[in-house]
């Protein structure tokens, strides 16, 4: 048996002031995008937002269903929003963050597995990775990732099926 070792690089930043001043207004967007949020069974209120290489922003937030499968993360409601725009200008990066109702949460939020998977083919759609930012409204900290591949570095692409 063959074993490999994967390794999970990223940058934590202690406020969003030391972050460029466009990361700052992302970071902003995608916190009042969790005002829009609908999520009236787990009071998990979550918004992102992209930054376009052209500089403008793309909000997106989850919204729950009674029938949790039917559930949609606010990652994929701005990226899908993104693509059904047909635009024409790159993602540059996409922040992530939550709002809890039910406790105070003490790290950023992470996008689930599913989100990953979506960004990855953005990612590959564009040929570039896009630098992702987790964030919760009751931390300063702010994780910061270069690209998709640095938390799914396994992830099933078009590699796979060509």
């Amino acid at each position: 048996m063959k074993s490999k070792k994967l390794t999970f690089k990223h940058k934590v930043y202690k406020h969003n002031k030391a972050l460029p001043v466009e990361i700052q207004k992302l970071i902003k967007q995608a916190s009042k995008q969790t005002k829009f949020s609908y999520a009236p069974y787990s009071k998990f209120y979550v918004g992102a937002a992209l930054l376009l290489e052209n500089g403008k922003l793309i909000g997106g937030c989850n919204q729950e269903n009674v029938s949790y499968p039917l559930c949609i993360c606010a990652e994929r409601v701005a990226l899908y929003t993104y693509g059904a725009k047909t635009i024409k200008s790159k993602i540059k990066a996409l922040a992530v963050t939550v709002r809890y109702d039910l406790k105070v949460l003490k790290e950023p939020c992470m996008p689930c597995g599913a989100c990953r998977q979506v960004i990855q083919e953005y990612e590959n759609r564009q040929g570039q990775p896009i630098d992702i930012y987790a964030t919760a409204e009751s931390v300063d900290e702010i994780i910061y990732f270069k690209g998709i591949e640095t938390i799914l570095p396994t992830a099933f692409s078009q590699s796979t099926l060509l």
